[in-house]
C-alpha cells in the first residue's frame, strides 16, 4: 500500500484589524462636538483646556486639530490660535454647490444599481423626517434632515462620496449655527423630498437631480435671508448641547 506523507499546511494569514488611534478618536469627538454645537462656531480651541477636558495629551490633540483645519472645520489664525470655523451667508451657496455635486452623483449611482432596498431605506429616513417635523425640536428636525441626505449618499456605495458628505454635513450645520438669528430649521418638509424619491423609484436621473437642485436652492435662500416667508423652528436659548466628555482610550494588545 502506498504511503502518503501529510502535506505541510501553511498557517492562515490573518489580517490584523486596525483599531482607531488616539488621534482618530479625538478627531471624531471634535467633529461631533462641532456638529452638535458643543463647540460653538467661532469659539477658541485652547490646547491645555481641551486636552484636559478630553483626558488626552496635547500632542495627539494638536495632530487632530490639524486634520480638522485641513477639512475646513477649524481655522488657524496667526496670533489668534485655533477656532471653530464660521460659514457666513456669502459662502452658504458654495457649501450647497458641493453637496449637489456629491449627492447628484450619488443619485446617478443609485439609479444605475437599481437596488430596491436602497429605496426602502430612503423611504424610512423620509418618514422619520416627516414625523419629527410635526414637533418643535429644531435639533431633531435638523438631524433627521441630515440623516436623510447621509443615507442617500451612503446608499450609493462609494466610500469617498460618504467621506466627503460627512464633512459637508458638518459644514451645513456650521452654516446654520453661523446665522446671527440663531439655529433655525424649516418647519415643513419640502415637496422636493417626495419628488426626489419618486424620481429615484422611476429611475429618472434628470428629475432626481432637479429635485435636489431645487431643494438646495430653497435652503440657500432661507439661510441667506432671501426667503423669510417659510415657517421655521428655532432652538430655545436655554437648550444646552451635549457636553464634551473624556475619551476612553483602549490600549492595543
Amino acid at each position: 500500500m502506498a504511503s502518503h506523507t501529510p502535506r505541510a499546511v501553511s498557517p492562515i494569514s490573518m489580517v490584523r484589524v486596525a483599531r482607531p488611534s488616539t488621534v482618530d478618536l479625538i478627531t471624531a469627538e471634535l467633529r461631533s462636538a462641532i456638529f452638535t454645537g458643543a463647540l460653538p462656531v467661532g469659539s477658541p480651541i485652547g490646547e491645555v483646556e481641551m486636552s484636559s477636558q478630553l483626558g488626552v495629551s496635547r500632542s495627539p490633540l494638536r495632530e487632530s486639530t490639524q486634520r480638522l483645519v485641513q477639512e475646513g472645520l477649524l481655522t488657524a489664525s496667526p496670533g489668534r490660535g485655533m477656532r471653530v470655523s464660521m460659514i457666513g451667508p456669502e459662502h452658504v451657496a458654495d457649501v450647497y454647490d458641493a453637496r449637489l455635486a456629491i449627492e447628484g452623483q450619488a443619485v446617478r449611482l443609485i439609479i444605475r444599481s437599481g437596488a430596491a432596498s436602497v429605496l426602502d431605506r430612503l423611504e424610512r429616513a423620509y418618514d422619520a423626517l416627516v414625523a419629527v417635523s410635526e414637533g418643535t425640536d429644531a435639533r431633531a428636525i435638523g438631524d433627521a434632515d441630515i440623516e436623510f441626505h447621509r443615507e442617500l449618499v451612503d446608499s450609493a456605495g462609494s466610500r469617498r462620496l460618504t467621506q466627503y458628505m460627512a464633512t459637508l454635513a458638518i459644514e451645513t450645520r456650521i452654516a446654520s449655527f453661523s446665522d446671527p438669528g440663531g439655529y433655525t430649521v424649516r418647519r415643513s418638509v419640502s415637496d422636493t423630498y417626495r419628488q426626489l424619491l419618486d424620481a429615484l423609484a422611476a429611475g429618472d436621473v434628470a428629475a432626481a437631480f432637479l429635485a435636489l437642485e431645487q431643494q438646495f436652492a430653497e435652503a440657500v435662500d432661507r439661510l441667506t435671508g432671501k426667503d423669510d416667508d417659510v415657517e421655521t423652528v428655532e432652538t430655545p436659548a436655554d437648550v444646552e448641547p451635549p457636553a464634551i466628555g473624556p475619551i476612553e482610550i483602549t490600549e492595543e494588545v
